[in-house]
């Protein structure tokens, strides 16, 4: 079973071992109650949003849904295994453009931010959903080149290129120049 597989069953695992319904479990995070099953079965690719708000209202981080052991020393991932991957996308499920999230502190318990590989389809859409949550980012261009939609502002990154951003405001990240793109991204949302 692949992690992208897992995310759904381990928030349902987890949601199950707290006792919180999925009613419970809607309202305490704002979503609406369908998403929530869709994402539980593996019906839905969610995007990083809901994830931090299910994270949340479980009183999780939101590494835990990407959590395969429980290191607590360091924890070093070698070229080429941190091909563990999460789908998450950044679009409506009917839409193409998918953010593949490759996690490079799968193995380390207890962290705070989440550093990934993140491989960006380019969508046919211009239209970004715009999403927002608590936390920051910090963003590294690898290969290629991406387009962020942060506030009413517009940044174009290419390789080597970074940006450090407040993750409370909406924003979107997506490929650009109709291109794959490789970044890496590391993650910091409070608990």
């Amino acid at each position: 079973m692949t992690v992208q597989k897992t995310v759904g069953v381990k928030i349902k695992q987890i949601r199950e071992m707290k006792k919180v319904s999925l009613e419970e479990l809607a309202e305490r995070s704002g979503m609406d109650i369908t998403i929530i099953q869709k994402i539980e079965q593996e019906k839905n690719i969610p995007s990083l949003a809901p994830l931090i708000k299910i994270a949340r209202a479980l009183g999780v981080r939101l590494g835990t849904f990407l959590d395969d052991s429980d290191a607590y020393g360091p924890v070093v991932v070698r070229s080429g295994e941190h091909q563990k991957g999460v789908r998450f996308t950044s679009q409506p499920s009917e839409s193409r453009e998918h953010l593949n999230f490759f996690s490079l502190a799968f193995d380390k318990a207890g962290r705070n931010m989440e550093p990934f590989i993140i491989d960006i389809e380019p969508g046919l859409q211009s239209d970004y959903m715009l999403s927002s949550h608590e936390g920051e980012e910090f963003i590294y261009v690898l290969d290629g080149a991406i387009e962020i939609n942060y506030g009413k502002e517009i940044y174009k990154l290419e390789k080597g290129d970074s940006i450090y951003l407040d993750s409370i405001v909406l924003h979107n990240v997506h490929a650009g120049n109709n291109q794959s793109a490789r970044i890496l991204a590391v993650i910091y949302a409070p608990f």
